[in-house]
């Protein structure tokens, strides 16, 4: 069942969604050589929590900490370690916030140090991926459009799309209906209708879109070990169009 937000709600969001945004852009400098995911999550932690929020995977459902660093060949739900990143790995720094009631779900992509060509062409592909799914949604539109045209534009470069995993809905929980798949058919799927908002986090690998989750029941990771890049923005379908709440008004890089 879908809960369609009501205006007040929405504007309630776009606080804890400003907030989730502002941690990507606040923890940018501590990505770097040497430094562990560890004291990624550290520094994420102590700036939600000092700004009245708190962070939503925490202890969900298990979740030992208050984000998800997915480093190279790991697809998502990263554990933060001790391990240390290296120059040229890409990192993906998944955050979510929860306050006054709501959740905010946003997620990007790091270069650590000097990128690879390689790393550097995948990571761009997935960015500009999810805008084209963004560009998708308006009322009267279909989610099975999303998907399709992620889908098509990934594989066109020679990627894949990661299936396990999708995108949701959002609001008072942390995952509420509709589930938002990053492939498909044009058509498909439920109509977009104002005061939706969910998030598309399209999950793209450079190899096959196969993958095999780690022993801690967390990890998932590439099987044939290649890389694979993420970005993620929680957005809110207006009157007309789209509303990405995750997105700093005056940034146009993400």
């Amino acid at each position: 069942m879908i809960h369609f937000k009501t205006d007040e709600e929405i504007n309630t969001m776009r606080e804890t969604c400003r907030l989730a945004a502002e941690v990507l852009i606040m923890i940018e400098p501590y990505v770097k050589p040497g430094v562990t995911t560890d004291k990624l999550n550290e520094v994420c932690h102590d700036f939600i929590v000092s700004n009245s929020a708190v962070p939503s995977p925490l202890n969900y459902r298990g979740f030992p900490k208050s984000i998800c660093t997915s480093i190279n060949d790991v697809i998502c739900h990263g554990i933060p370690s001790d391990q240390k990143l290296r120059n040229g790995d890409i990192v993906n720094l998944d955050i979510t916030t929860y306050l006054n009631g709501f959740h905010g779900d946003t997620s990007r992509t790091f270069f650590v140090g000097s990128p690879r060509k390689k790393a550097e062409k995948l990571v761009e592909v997935c960015k500009e991926a999810l805008q084209k799914g963004i560009d998708c949604v308006k009322p009267g539109g279909w989610l099975g459009d999303i998907g399709a045209t992620i889908q098509q534009f990934a594989e066109s470069h020679g990627y894949s799309v990661v299936r396990e995993f999708c995108g949701h809905g959002i609001g008072a929980n942390f995952h509420e209906e509709p589930q938002i798949l990053h492939y498909g058919n044009f058509g498909d799927g439920l109509e977009i209708k104002k005061g939706m908002v969910f998030t598309i986090e399209p999950m793209i690998n450079m190899g096959k879109p196969d993958l095999k989750v780690l022993p801690d029941k967390w990890t998932a990771v590439t099987q044939d070990s290649s890389l694979s890049a993420q970005f993620e923005h929680t957005l809110c379908v207006t009157d007309s169009g789209v509303e990405v709440m995750t997105r700093i008004e005056g940034r146009t890089e993400f």
